[in-house]
Formats: C-alpha cells, structure tokens, sequence
C-alpha cells in the first residue's frame, strides 16, 4: 500500500486555470495517480512546454520545469535519459504538442523513453484565446477560422501508432475513476505512455466532448477498455464489439444469437497494433468511443539502451581515465 496521499503531490499555489477547466479533474487525476503509484515527490519531475496545460507544474509538490513552446518533450528527454531512476511526466496540450512540438512528440515515442505524456486535448487553443488547434474538427469556427477550418485534424492515437507506440490510453477529464486507473498504468510502464485527456475549455470551446462526456449517455457511447476482459459496454451492459471481416461492428447481447462469448476479448498487449488502431479510431454515432489502455506493450526504453552501450564501450576501452585519454593525443614537453 502507497505511503503518499493525493495532498503529498501538491504545492501551495493557487491554481490559475478558469472555474469549470477540465484541468482541474485531469490534475486531481494525476496526483491520486501518482500516489498510488508511490514513487516519492522527490523522486518525481513534472515537465512541461507552454499552454494552459503547461502550467502545471506549479501546482506541484515535486521538482518541475515549465519550458518554452513545443519543446517539453525535448527537456523531458534529456532529463530522463541523465537521470534514468527519476519518474518523468511530460504534460502538454494538443496545440504545444502535436503543432510546434509534433516533431519531437513522434520522436519521443518512436525512440520509447521512459515518460508519462498525459497530452490534454480541448480541441483549441486556450492560452492564446481560441484560435483552432491541430485536433479541431474540420469545419470549426473559431478566432483564427472565422468561416471554418479546411483541414482534416490529427488524431493523436494515429501520431502514436505510426511512431510505433509501445503504450496508448485514453479517458474524459469528467470520469475520474479510468483516469486514475489510464495514469497508474501509464506509469507503470516501461516506455513512451501517451494518455490522451479528453477534456473540456469552458471558455473558448464549451461541450468539445459534450457528446460522450455526458453522464445519461455516457456508457451507451464509450467503450472502457481493460486488458482480458471482454468488449462490452452500454447502459445495460448489452452491447459489445465483434469482428465483421476486417472492420469493428456493434452487436447486442441476446439478439440474433449473439452470446458474451461472441465478444471480443481485449488483449492490449499484442505486439500488432492493427486492432489497437481500429479501437482507438473508433467514433460515433455508430461506434462508442474507446477509453482505457488501448495498448500497453514490451519493448526496450532508450534511456537503457543508452546505459547499455555506455557500459559496453566502457568495458572495450583502453580508455580508463581522463590521463588515459590525453595519452591517446599527440602530446609535446614545453
């Protein structure tokens, strides 16, 4: 049993996001993670890039770095990776992470460092006061599409997935339960975990998530993924997911034979990430949306790797000392 309690992760600022900001779930979210998890405050650094998801950081009782635009990926890298028995959580918005930042979120993903990316995703950019993000949908009006973007938006389990993710989880700002649960497993994984957090700006783009956020509806429109346990979801627990040749399909429970053992038994840990990908693409009207961990698979971190070769090339080295070093040069007597 953890040692920490939620109030352990937390710093004495006032926190600056507007009332009703889903930041405010999503941080509640990562410190009752974090405590769960129990790695110690001090051992522990939050980094993150610019937004208002980026102010986080202050909010916490561990080490933190808020960096500039776009590139909190890259400080968390280098932290990580000098200081490999350090817990990082990466956190940033759709705007500083999948615009300016798009580079370095495919390239910290592909080389699988060890971080906790929770990526908030409003579907706008808040800080800067509305202008459309890279996951607003096409057709958005907003400050910077006064008559509606022409752009398809990224979605980031696709960024993942081609980057080949070894981790992809997914959950609303207003379910707090399988954000926890999405965080912790997150954190115990060894790798690039990226958990997108669906969350509302009740400011400048109120009720993005409003179709699948709602409590009456909710259940009938997600799909709550958990590693060996069947796909089944819906307000009575009827509905489920079953292979239609190569494409997803929604029966009921009960109706044309249809048993729970016709279901679809979800195994985040294969190695093939085609039928993650078909999950984490899922979208209405005709397809719940998936929460939970998607993916959550094996793979060498970088970090490793790079100790590894570190100690490889130290043990094959005459080179044992900065004197065996100078010995190497060509050296004169003054």
């Amino acid at each position: 049993m953890s040692q920490y309690t939620a109030k352990d992760f937390k710093s004495d600022q006032y926190v600056r996001w507007c009332p009703g900001c889903g930041d405010h779930a999503v941080i509640n979210s990562i410190q009752k993670a974090m405590a769960e998890v129990g790695v110690a405050p001090d051992k522990t650094a939050v980094v993150s890039g610019i937004g208002c998801s980026s102010r986080l950081p202050y909010y916490m009782g561990t080490y933190g770095f808020h960096t500039i635009h776009g590139r909190g990926a890259a400080v968390a890298t280098g932290l990580k990776t000098a200081n490999p028995d350090i817990t990082v959580w990466q956190i940033t918005g759709d705007g500083d992470c999948l615009a300016i930042g798009g580079n370095h979120f495919i390239h910290e993903v592909r080389r699988n460092i060890d971080l906790n990316i929770i990526l908030f995703n409003n579907q706008i950019y808040g800080l800067t006061k509305g202008q459309y993000s890279p996951t607003s949908k096409k057709g958005f009006i907003s400050k910077s599409s006064p008559f509606g973007t022409v752009e398809e938006p990224f979605r980031p389990a696709e960024l993942c997935f081609g980057a080949r993710g070894t981790f992809f989880a997914r959950a609303l700002d207003v379910d707090l339960q399988t954000s926890v649960e999405v965080m912790v497993a997150a954190a115990r994984h060894k790798g690039a975990s990226v958990v997108e957090m669906l969350l509302n700006c009740v400011i400048f783009n109120d009720g993005a998530h409003k179709w699948i956020s709602e409590r009456e509806t909710r259940a009938d429109r997600t799909i709550v993924l958990r590693h060996g346990e069947k796909m089944i979801f819906g307000n009575n627990r009827d509905k489920g997911l079953v292979l239609d040749g190569f494409n997803l399909k929604v029966v009921t429970i009960g109706q044309d034979g249809i048993t729970e053992d016709d279901i679809l038994t979800h195994d985040a840990k294969c190695a093939d990430n085609t039928l993650h990908m078909k999950l984490a693409l899922m979208q209405g009207p005709d397809m719940p949306v998936a929460m939970g961990v998607i993916r959550d698979v094996d793979a060498d971190t970088y970090e490793e790797a790079v100790a590894r070769q570190i100690e490889e090339v130290k043990a094959k080295s005459k080179v044992k000392t900065f004197d065996d070093l100078l010995a190497t040069c060509e050296t004169w007597d003054m």
